[in-house]
């Protein structure tokens, strides 16, 4: 299980005001090996964590470039996954490398082999000097891709805004935060931090146990958390009027959960 909120507005009224807000959890098994946010790539233009579970190295649930291109990918809940696929992480990881294609020619692409990968939903974007781009795709629904209106968007395990209660009030509480223009960067920053380790569970919630037969009540809350598996690593990603970025990842990097580290990355998109 994975949670995403974001808030695009390509076109700040301000110079304090910001391009994107994004807020994510990362929800995995607490064994399932992994490698902290950190530059990689050609030019170490790449930011993003890294899955390092043997047959997955190097795919990845979030990251950007330097370059301003940007994608993050949850999982589909449903009740059968074929453990023989390609990683999904993979779909992040590409993107991120890809020089030719633009957003939502790559989801148009990855749109034909849907059918190749479990369950997933893949956000792709582009933060350019004169137009930003943020477009969708799940494999479980629609066959094309979309283009993203600016807006307030949650996606967790199921299709891009479908209304699980943990969504809504997650969505709620993020939409408060990034509406409070008193905020510094860092309290913005601490703000979504507490709204993505919000433990208070959401049940009863038909729409969620209803699809597939993977749901579990512990996944009903924007942070989960069970003996095993959960939520291990929340990132923040800040990109104002000017490209500037901020890129904060809180994570677990053992499977302690009262143990966590904290990092943060600054720098100017290079377009």
């Amino acid at each position: 299980m994975c949670i995403i909120f974001f808030k695009f507005d390509p076109r700040p009224v301000s110079k304090n005001a910001y391009r994107l807000i994004l807020a994510a959890n990362r929800d995995e098994f607490y064994i399932r090996p992994s490698k902290a946010a950190d530059f990689w790539g050609s030019n170490s233009e790449i930011l993003s964590g890294l899955d390092l579970e043997c047959g997955r190295e190097g795919g990845s649930w979030l990251g950007i470039s330097k370059r301003g291109k940007l994608a993050a990918i949850t999982n589909y809940m449903e009740g059968r996954v074929n453990p023989d696929v390609q990683g999904r992480g993979f779909l992040v990881s590409n993107f991120l490398m890809d020089k030719d294609l633009d957003s939502y020619s790559y989801l148009k692409k990855v749109s034909t082999e849907g059918h190749l990968y479990n369950g997933f939903n893949l956000i792709t974007a582009e933060f350019k000097a004169k137009q930003d781009t943020v477009c969708y795709y799940g494999n479980r629904g629609s066959p094309e891709p979309i283009h993203l209106k600016p807006g307030i968007y949650g996606l967790s395990n199921s299709l891009l805004e479908t209304p699980w209660r943990k969504l809504l009030q997650g969505k709620r509480h993020f939409t408060s935060a990034v509406s409070d223009q008193s905020l510094s960067c860092d309290g913005l920053v601490q703000e979504l931090l507490n709204v993505l380790n919000n433990e208070e569970l959401n049940t009863p919630d038909p729409i969620q146990e209803g699809q597939g037969n993977g749901y579990i009540q512990a996944q009903t809350a924007v942070c989960v958390r069970t003996p095993h598996y959960g939520t291990r690593t929340n990132t923040i990603i800040l990109i104002d009027a000017e490209g500037n970025v901020t890129f904060t990842e809180r994570t677990m990097p053992n499977c302690d959960t009262s143990v966590w580290s904290t990092s943060s990355f600054q720098f100017k998109l290079q377009v």
